[in-house]
């Protein structure tokens, strides 16, 4: 019984890292067609979320069956629980991926990015994607210190989603009202992807210690300060 219980635990892990995987893909196709003027590929794209959403909604009904069937206490719980958020933060990343691809859909056939800010696009979406890769990585492996690292990663999308907002703000800016409107939705929507992969990063990091990310790094204080 106790093996049947542990096999199901397991399996909700190996759910949320197929979650990460998949919207992780999706914010680099979704980036991809964006900047491609691709309608195809932002059409499945958009398709594809209902896939995470089904993921979503079996991880739930299973975790939820385990704490009637079981009532796990301690760690069990934790994980349980903490899986349960992870889920929401992943399928939440998903619907974020399908906005950007949407919003190529929108603009079809221009492309809602400007020339000079293409780079830029560009950049935040792969680094949107290594975030997730890296968060999948953590749920697998359960190691606090690379968790850690994802919110200095981010640091990295913070600066990106900065420079959008210079160029929208700059003097020079002749791209349009839409144009920037469209700009500043990208950014929000990257910056908010990245948040996400911290998210489950720092649940992780909760699951295995019972402490929150944000006590662990904390600077000690000097004796007597």
């Amino acid at each position: 019984m106790r093996d049947a219980y542990h096999e199901e635990l397991d399996s909700i892990g190996e759910g949320l890292v197929e979650m990460a995987r998949l919207v992780g893909s999706a914010i680099g196709r979704a980036t991809t067609s964006m900047l491609d003027a691709d309608l195809k590929l932002a059409e499945s794209v958009i398709a594809a979320d209902q896939k995470v959403d089904d993921l979503q909604h079996d991880l739930e009904a299973r975790a939820i069956a385990l704490l009637a069937r079981q009532q796990p206490v301690a760690t069990d719980l934790r994980i349980v629980v903490t899986s349960l958020r992870m889920s929401a933060d992943l399928e939440r990343s998903g619907d974020l991926a399908q906005h950007v691809a949407k919003l190529a859909r929108l603009r079809f056939p221009d492309r809602a990015v400007p020339h000079d800010l293409h780079a830029t696009i560009l950049e935040m979406g792969q680094l949107a994607q290594r975030l997730m890769a890296k968060a999948a990585e953590v749920i697998i492996t359960k190691d606090v210190d690379l968790a850690l690292q994802l919110e200095q990663d981010d640091d990295e999308m913070d600066q990106l989603h900065r420079t959008l907002f210079q160029h929208l703000m700059d003097d020079r800016w002749k791209h349009g009202i839409e144009t920037a409107v469209d700009v500043t939705l990208l950014g929000r929507y990257y910056e908010r992807f990245a948040d996400h992969a911290v998210s489950v990063a720092k649940r992780v990091v909760y699951l295995v210690t019972g402490e929150h990310a944000d006590e662990l790094q904390q600077p000690t204080q000097v004796e007597g300060a």
